[in-house]
């Protein structure tokens, strides 16, 4: 999936069976999921889709930012149900593309979920896979595969309890209930709630933020926040500090521009 910039700074990448189409508009990826008979349920070709748009994001040194959209008011249903058992399935194995397909990738960039209509399942697991969640306040989540007999293998239960904390993420994995974007805020689910309609202009919007700033530093420090559950306190410490050589020159930069007058008082540095 080849994504070219046009003259105006955007480029788009036509979808192939499984509806996944990618956009670009300078240093923002935009991935989006367009299944809509499906409620953007994710397929076995879908699945592939969003692995391969995202390996090409990573890969691609002018991107800096993507975002995570579900075309036509909903963001995922989920694993295709329909298709299990069928060619269109979904990969079920414990090495290679998940079987909502990026969920098991750890990209050096960031990534943010523009979450309209029902993030759920499947769906749910992927905006946790995601560093931000931009939510609608219409917006419905949950663990619904529960009511299926279909366990979390795309990182619920790892991510979940890590994002909210064990207690609430156990009300929810349990449960299977359904929460709005009142509560997803309140408990640390959603970053941002938005109108309806708003999630994918003010996640690019977002994006397009995080991609004026240093990029080594804040990749770096992305790095660390996510390495750090695996290691001890001591080690994660370890493993923070030696990112400081890695950003030397960066740093020196921007030390030099705040010298200069910038950035004062809590201004941003229009560099």
């Amino acid at each position: 999936m080849r994504v070219t910039d046009d003259a105006g700074g955007r480029g788009e990448a036509t979808g192939g069976l499984g509806g996944v189409r990618v956009e670009r508009a300078g240093a923002v990826t935009t991935v989006i999921m367009n299944r809509p008979k499906a409620r953007n349920a994710v397929n076995g070709a879908a699945a592939l889709e969003l692995f391969t748009a995202f390996e090409e994001f990573d890969r691609d040194d002018s991107a800096a930012v993507a975002v995570l959209w579900g075309d036509n008011g909903t963001f995922c249903a989920g694993a295709d149900l329909k298709a299990l058992g069928t060619p269109d399935a979904n990969p079920v194995h414990r090495t290679g593309p998940a079987p909502m397909g990026p969920s098991r990738m750890t990209l050096s960039k960031p990534v943010i979920a523009a979450i309209s209509g029902h993030a759920v399942a499947g769906g749910l697991e992927l905006a946790l896979w995601c560093d931000l969640r931009v939510v609608e306040q219409d917006a419905i989540m949950g663990v619904f595969c529960r009511r299926w007999g279909v366990p979390l293998i795309d990182g619920g239960t790892v991510r979940l309890p890590r994002l909210i904390g064990h207690s609430r993420a156990m009300d929810l994995i349990l449960t299977g209930r359904s929460i709005d974007a009142e509560e997803a805020l309140a408990i640390g689910l959603a970053n941002r709630v938005v109108p309806h309609g708003q999630s994918r202009q003010r996640a690019e919007e977002l994006a397009a933020e995080l991609a004026t700033l240093p990029q080594q530093c804040l990749r770096a420090d992305r790095r660390s926040a996510l390495t750090q559950w695996g290691l001890s306190e001591a080690d994660a410490m370890d493993f923070e500090f030696a990112s400081m050589s890695r950003v030397a020159a960066e740093s020196l930069e921007g030390a030099a521009r705040f010298a200069a007058g910038a950035g004062r008082h809590g201004a941003r540095d229009p560099r």
